[in-house]
């Protein structure tokens, strides 16, 4: 199984033949908690006053609203400096690098709750790093995670006028090395030992292309009303994300 270097550049140093300029390390902002998004639906399956480990935590974004509503102790993993200096001048504990071996065990299996918010995506072996969380998963202990949907609408929209463009950020972000579908996700879980118990998707309603027709003719409101529900009625469509909590089958290491 190929792993992942430490020292090897990571997905925002290799993009930029895909997009006008490199990605910026800050472009995903601290974001809103609004109902159906990824980050109110994360934080809604993460237990009150949780041990949390979070996996690209980037600029904290996450961790700062776990320790904000929920009360957690948040400790984070990210690879990228400028991002690590960004979560620790927000007062998290951050650990410079990638959660290779010698970190997983150096942290041992002390957390209630592990995040891999939008993480799966950029890495090119995401088994690899699903079995080393198992390490730092107490017992009873869950994995939350999110990935985007590339079976997205307008995913497809565009495929079918001959359209595969990559952006900054969003669904077709250029640092992205692997694309899920709903099925493609249950299988890697599946083959990596682990079982979901709770499975969403989040609406998306910050895309670009619902301030387009026919969507920006509704009242704000109502337009983010009408997404979510769509994207509840059909996820494999209208779903921007997947965010799934799953644990460990019994019997894997």
């Amino acid at each position: 199984m190929v792993r992942e270097p430490e020292n090897e550049r990571g997905p925002d140093e290799t993009a930029g033949g895909f997009v006008e300029h490199r990605p910026r390390p800050e472009r995903y902002g601290l974001p809103r908690v609004r109902p159906g998004e990824a980050p109110a639906l994360i934080l809604e399956g993460v237990p009150h006053s949780a041990r949390v480990l979070d996996v690209g935590c980037g600029s904290g974004e996450i961790g700062v609203l776990l320790r904000e509503i929920k009360q957690c102790s948040v400790v984070g993993v990210e690879p990228q400096p400028e991002r690590v200096a960004a979560a620790r001048q927000r007062g998290l504990e951050v650990h410079e690098g990638v959660l290779d071996e010698r970190r997983a065990d150096e942290l041992g299996a002390s957390f209630d709750a592990v995040l891999l918010v939008d993480v799966l995506e950029h890495l090119a072996d995401p088994a690899a790093l699903l079995e080393r969380v198992s390490r730092v998963l107490a017992p009873d202990a869950a994995l939350h995670l999110s990935v985007p949907n590339v079976a997205h609408w307008t995913v497809r929209a565009n495929l079918l006028r001959g359209r595969f463009r990559y952006a900054e950020k969003g669904l077709m972000d250029a640092t992205h090395l692997r694309w899920f579908t709903r099925e493609t996700l249950r299988e890697l879980l599946a083959r990596t030992g682990y079982q979901p118990v709770a499975e969403c998707a989040s609406a998306g309603g910050w895309l670009p292309a619902y301030r387009h027709l026919p969507w920006r003719v509704l009242p704000s409101g109502m337009r983010r009303r009408t997404v979510r529900c769509l994207s509840q009625f059909w996820p494999t469509l209208f779903g921007a994300q997947f965010v799934v909590r799953a644990v460990r089958l019994r019997g894997e290491p």
